[in-house]
């Protein structure tokens, strides 16, 4: 089978109701060339609640690169030395991940799903026995899918945002043609990307739904969440804001439940995340998880059985012991050693929330507000976490943070990295603070790995090319011209 990146037509995995399934060409009903048939309305709709837009594919026992980058991790040789060459190199923050007929785990899935949104936005307007009004829906939810699904493609192959050199730097190929005989693709840069998803999101929120019926299709509320974290990810802060205030404006229109599980009450010994077993907490799957507003997760195997990676005794110490996120953390490996000098493996929940997600809407709003010099509201926001997480006595930020702007912004991406640690949320925070000046010195650009006493083995320096993946060699020799990364 030939590439399943940028090479469309071998990435096909698209199950959806009328049977359309895998890879190869003779699977499909195609008709044009290169079209999936789908003719009503309601075909459209049940496509996008294909389980394969959901579920990003990374693999089983496989873990994301961005969680394996983060600072917040170091590696246990005793296990380390164990595990895959892919997990390894990503940890030693080297080049060429993978060999060269390996195909990259970050691309296969997420280009399928760029494929299934295409055809839904190409075709759905075309769709027999709907109102023009639910069509428009539809194709405004595939819309804003695409455009979560491009965000995270550029921030594995884009450089940070930096608006000195985003016109010129290279981005990702941009993909509108659900063809799946198309086999050659050009980078686009990183700003036409950025204005790209900007653009998929504006023209998508007037004709989304309001009302919040399913946790697996996108709402006005999930798409302005998405666009307010784009501009956070620019740099942007005055223009996010009045996106996420929007978005979580928006948390109260559904019919089904939204908002941040207390801790104080779902750890109580009746509580919804009881009982605690060797797998960590009882956590809610996503249907069930009021904090999803719009559901896009992968399995972490390092919030389960692996045992290599693991919270660093610095990000451990963040933590204060009344912290009842602490209770996701084990300071021993699955059925066996204590880790040494702090170390804590994760282990709940095994499924990692990337959609739209309650605790990252506040604390962006939370960084918003306190960029913009508003301290009181974004102390306002970061509480709003933090009485959910801790007891009350303990919730308050500190008053040096509380005060100043530069502690306070400092205090809520060390909250982020309390709230997100080993789900890859810090790898993303790492890439877009190593364009700011001041924030840039919150990164450490060092990955430790240590020996069953606790001693360093090997330091593994970040350098400046790494904050961006290589395409594998696959990948360029199949598109010809087409610029890698360093």
């Amino acid at each position: 089978m030939k590439s399943r990146i940028l090479h469309i037509k071998s990435i096909l995995f698209l199950v959806m109701i009328l049977g359309f399934v895998s890879c190869e060409e003779e699977f499909l009903e195609i008709n044009p060339k290169g079209r999936i048939i789908l003719e009503t309305t309601a075909d459209y709709n049940l496509a996008l609640s294909n389980q394969n837009l959901i579920n990003i594919d990374y693999g089983f026992g496989v873990s994301a690169s961005q969680v394996i980058m983060g600072d917040e991790i170091v590696a246990y040789k005793p296990y380390f030395d164990g595990t895959t060459l892919r997990h390894q190199r990503f940890f030693r923050y080297e080049g060429d991940v993978y060999q060269p007929d390996e195909d990259a785990m970050e691309m296969g899935s997420l280009m399928t799903n760029i494929y299934a949104y295409n055809v839904i936005i190409n075709g759905v307007l075309s769709s027999t026995q709907g109102t023009d009004q639910q069509k428009r829906s539809l194709q405004a939810e595939a819309m804003s899918g695409r455009a979560w699904t491009y965000f995270l493609l550029i921030n594995y192959y884009g450089k940070p945002y930096n608006d000195a050199t985003a016109a010129t730097d290279p981005g990702y190929p941009i993909v509108t043609d659900a063809d799946v005989t198309l086999t050659a693709f050009n980078r686009g840069s990183v700003q036409q990307v950025y204005d790209f998803i900007i653009k998929d999101l504006t023209d998508a929120i007037p004709s989304l739904p309001t009302e919040s019926t399913s946790r697996i299709r996108m709402t006005k509320a999930a798409a302005e969440g998405i666009l307010g974290k784009v501009y956070v990810f620019m740099g942007r802060f005055d223009q996010a804001l009045p996106h996420l205030n929007a978005s979580i404006a928006g948390l109260s229109s559904g019919s089904i439940p939204l908002g941040l599980h207390n801790y104080n009450q779902t750890f109580a010994s009746d509580g919804e995340f009881q009982p605690i077993t060797i797998f960590g907490p009882t956590y809610p799957i996503l249907p069930n998880d009021k904090e999803i507003v719009f559901g896009k997760q992968f399995v972490n195997s390092n919030t389960f059985f692996n045992n290599e990676f693991v919270l660093s005794p610095s990000a451990a110490a963040l933590f204060g012991s009344s912290d009842l996120r602490l209770n996701f953390y084990s300071p021993s490996a699955f059925f066996a050693e204590d880790y040494p000098i702090g170390m804590l493996r994760r282990v709940s929940p095994s499924n990692t929330q990337i959609g739209v997600i309650i605790p990252d809407l506040y604390l962006l709003r939370a960084e918003c507000k306190a960029r913009l010099n508003d301290l009181a509201g974004a102390v306002t926001d970061v509480e709003t976490l933090r009485k959910n997480r801790m007891p009350l006595a303990d919730m308050a930020v500190p008053s040096d943070a509380a005060g100043s702007q530069q502690p306070l912004v400092k205090f809520i991406l060390e909250e982020r990295i309390r709230e997100f640690a080993v789900q890859g949320y810090r790898w993303f925070d790492m890439r877009r603070l190593s364009v700011d000046p001041v924030y840039k010195q919150t990164i450490n650009f060092t990955h430790t790995l240590y020996d069953a006493d606790g001693s360093v083995s090997e330091t593994y320096p970040l350098s400046e090319d790494r904050l961006v993946l290589k395409f594998p060699q696959k990948v360029i020799n199949q598109n010809p011209g087409m610029e890698n990364n360093p």
